[in-house]
């Protein structure tokens, strides 16, 4: 069966349900005509047994008369090989029979069926056969009565053994003619209407295997264009079923292709931006650096503090882009995972401005907070959240001329704590918004406009926390962020 296709399989046991069916159906026809015919011969020969007992005196007052019974057995018997005759006492013992000696296997009849036959039992009633101890024939009986009282019965076997032995063998040759007969019509029919049907019906899985073979060997090109194809209206059955979530399998796979590719493109480039990053402040470093070495004896004191002083810039660029190289891999990898607490977000955003205080004043610009009062407390890490405001307060503060405001704003709404950081600097163009959260691409000018890592770490620790991060239309200049926080 392993070898077979399905088809084949659904027609092999289609046949063999067949034979089945034809074979009960063929035991059960020679059953059904063999008992209407016993029925038949019983109903007919039902006075049989009344005839012999009122035409012939076979008991009396003084017992039976033997020589009449076996007179009379002779001529039944002679008349209609067929029948057996035997008379019975009111016990069912056997009394009288023409029986060739040694051909009785039984003594006695058992009287329940001939209590049932006289009472109009429904035909064919079987009785027990003296010649036989296996098998019951139909017969026909009436009682023998004296001063009406029963004292006896004619006992008559309508098919008896010379009857059985001449017609077992052409019944059964005969069932079986005709049960081959019939099988084998019933099956040649049956197996052609069931070839046409399931080949019908297994088309649809056909052409659905012919599908997959051909994505399998003409690869994911050939997945995209199946999964672009139209969609026919789906039927109900299962193998429509099948068939539609092949197709939206094959829609998810191209989905999830496509990603992946882009995500290879985007990781692509952005090592080769990394790589310039990097390399333009190791370049500058070095170069610094090695006027130092070689022509330190020549410098003034104050080239030498200043190439020292550009050289710790380079330095600590270097260390800040490694750093949140280091930070965006293990979120983006699910190497941190939040340890989220209740605490005060407005305190929080004094501490941040502490640290930006110096920043700000060598600038001539001005922290300010809109904290609505009543604030609730949040839950999130902290160390996260603080990470969030840091980078945006840094990016603001950096990209806001001297003697410009940043301003963070704080109020709560459905369940969270709204935050929005803005600033009065230039903005972000309009070209550049779609490209603000993802990491930048060298094969683009957007790399020098764009948020850099620090946006990307703000994005990906906000979606730790089931939130997110927008870019805010204003009318006035500037840069507007917002996020929220959940309520503790």
């Amino acid at each position: 069966m392993k070898n077979l296709t399905l088809t084949q399989r659904l027609t092999s046991v289609f046949a063999l349900l067949l034979l089945i069916c034809c074979t009960i159906s063929g035991v059960l026809q020679v059953r059904s005509s063999t008992q209407y015919s016993q029925a038949v011969i019983q109903q007919l020969s039902a006075n049989l047994a009344q005839h012999i007992a009122t035409s012939n005196p076979l008991l009396s007052t003084k017992g039976w008369n033997n020589e009449s019974v076996h007179t009379l057995f002779g001529q039944l018997m002679a008349v209609n090989p067929s029948v057996e005759v035997y008379l019975l006492d009111k016990q069912g013992n056997i009394v009288g029979n023409a029986a060739p000696p040694g051909r009785l296997k039984r003594q006695k009849v058992d009287l329940l069926p001939i209590q049932a036959l006289l009472a109009g039992a429904k035909m064919p009633v079987y009785g027990e056969d003296p010649r036989d101890k296996d098998t019951g024939k139909v017969f026909s009986v009436a009682p023998l009565k004296v001063n009406g009282d029963i004292e006896g019965y004619v006992y008559v076997v309508l098919l008896g053994e010379n009857y059985a032995a001449l017609a077992n063998s052409a019944q059964v040759n005969s069932a079986i003619y005709s049960a081959l007969w019939s099988m084998g019509l019933v099956v040649l029919f049956g197996l052609l209407a069931g070839s046409f049907a399931f080949r019908w019906v297994t088309r649809p899985i056909r052409h659905l295997t012919q599908q997959v073979v051909a994505l399998d060997s003409k690869g994911i090109a050939a997945l995209q264009a199946y999964a672009d194809t139209p969609v026919n209206s789906p039927g109900r059955d299962e193998v429509s079923q099948l068939q539609q979530a092949f197709r939206r399998m094959a829609l998810r796979i191209a989905e999830q292709w496509q990603t992946l590719s882009q995500q290879d493109q985007q990781r692509r480039e952005f090592i080769a931006n990394i790589s310039h990053d990097l390399r333009t402040p190791l370049t500058s470093l070095h170069g610094y650096l090695e006027t130092l070495s070689v022509k330190s004896s020549s410098l003034t004191e104050t080239d030498r503090q200043r190439y020292l002083e550009i050289a710790l810039a380079q330095s600590r660029k270097v260390g800040r882009l490694a750093q949140e190289l280091f930070e965006l891999a293990r979120l983006e990898y699910g190497v941190v995972k939040p340890q989220k607490e209740a605490f005060s977000l407005s305190e929080l955003v004094q501490d941040v401005f502490q640290k930006f205080e110096l920043a700000a004043g060598a600038r001539q610009q001005r922290l300010s907070a809109d904290i609505q009062s009543g604030l609730p407390l949040v839950n999130a890490d902290l160390s996260m959240i603080e990470r969030v405001l840091t980078n945006l307060l840094d990016n603001a503060i950096r990209h806001t001329p001297q003697g410009g405001e940043i301003e963070v704003r704080l109020w709560p709404q459905d369940n969270k704590v709204m935050v929005q950081v803005n600033d009065t600097g230039p903005g972000i163009p309009q070209e550049l918004r779609s490209c603000l959260f993802i990491r930048p691409s060298i094969l683009s000018n957007a790399r020098r406009h764009a948020g850099g890592l620090g946006l990307m770490i703000v994005k990906r620790i906000l979606q730790l926390h089931d939130s997110d991060i927008t870019l805010v239309d204003q009318p006035q200049t500037g840069a507007c962020f917002r996020f929220s926080v959940p309520v503790y």
